[in-house]
């Protein structure tokens, strides 16, 4: 099972230093995420590609249905091309907050899921083959382009997407299996009551209900991500049992700390930096 970290807040230039000091201290990946005023994720992932080698730069998350779909494109594709090929990307409607609210109406659970999959489709539709991709849909249209296409991803067909994936209460049409099912790695949303932890066994109940949608599509069952979102220094996030080795015979293929309990400032910075140069709990 690989690791990762999730920078919660830093600056361009200080979140690259944080992926180099993870990178020397044996991390598999660091994260960043979205909001839509403030620190441009692919921005930092793009330092940190210039100062690092070998650790993967994705996001956790990306809320892609508030995107225009070549705007993403564009920025996925230019981070993976200068990291060679070490980009990845997570989506899922986005949990709605003041600083989205501030600048968008939300549309509704329902608009912003079918904007997701266009969204996801023009995104694979463009990094793979741009002159001759078409689509046309609810939100958005794309048409066949030859001006001046940027060079091919190293990734293909396209660098990777994970994707939040959720069972429907009562059962019914599992919508949101169904779409982290189509692509490259799933992010089990799990919501125990209110003081209680995450336990193994729903998370594998989500694994196995999303594997169970692959084999009926017809879809390999590897290479495919799992994404485990713990915290093993705070209480952002609590699992039970809380050792790695159980959620990697779970089906976990990644272990990604996320600090989001920590405040902003050099003070949550430098508790970011102890963290990180203290190594993946998956290896301690």
């Amino acid at each position: 099972m690989k690791s990762g970290f999730v920078v919660p807040y830093a600056t361009e230039l200080e979140f690259a230093d944080l992926a180099r000091l993870g990178e020397e201290r044996g991390w598999d990946a660091a994260l960043g995420w979205e909001a839509l005023y403030g620190v441009d994720a692919w921005v930092q992932l793009g330092a940190a590609a210039m100062v690092t080698e070998r650790i993967r730069l994705g996001t956790l998350l990306t809320p892609a249905s508030r995107y225009r779909p070549w705007d993403l494109a564009s920025r996925v594709g230019s981070v993976d091309r200068i990291s060679g090929g070490r980009a990845f990307m997570s989506v899922g409607l986005g949990a709605l907050h003041p600083g989205w609210t501030a600048f968008e109406a939300d549309e509704g659970r329902a608009v912003r899921a079918r904007k997701l999959d266009e969204c996801l489709a023009i995104y694979a539709g463009l990094l793979g083959d741009a002159s001759t991709f078409t689509y046309a849909g609810e939100h958005y249209s794309a048409g066949p382009n030859d001006f001046m296409l940027p060079p091919p991803t190293p990734q293909r067909p396209h660098p990777p997407v994970w994707v939040v994936g959720a069972p429907t209460p009562g059962g019914g049409r599992q919508r949101s299996l169904e779409r982290a099912a189509r692509w490259q790695g799933l992010i089990p949303a799990i919501h125990p009551p209110d003081g209680q932890p995450k336990t193994v066994e729903a998370f594998a109940a989500v694994v196995d209900a999303v594997h169970r949608l692959r084999a009926e599509a017809g879809l390999a069952p590897e290479p495919y991500d799992v994404v485990i979102e713990a915290d093993s220094w705070g209480s952002f996030t609590a699992l039970e049992p809380a050792e790695p080795a159980a959620w990697e015979q779970a089906g976990a293929t990644w272990w990604i700390e996320s600090w989001w309990d920590l405040e902003p400032g050099p003070r949550g910075l430098a508790e970011v930096r102890r963290r990180v140069e203290a190594g993946p709990p998956t290896t301690r």
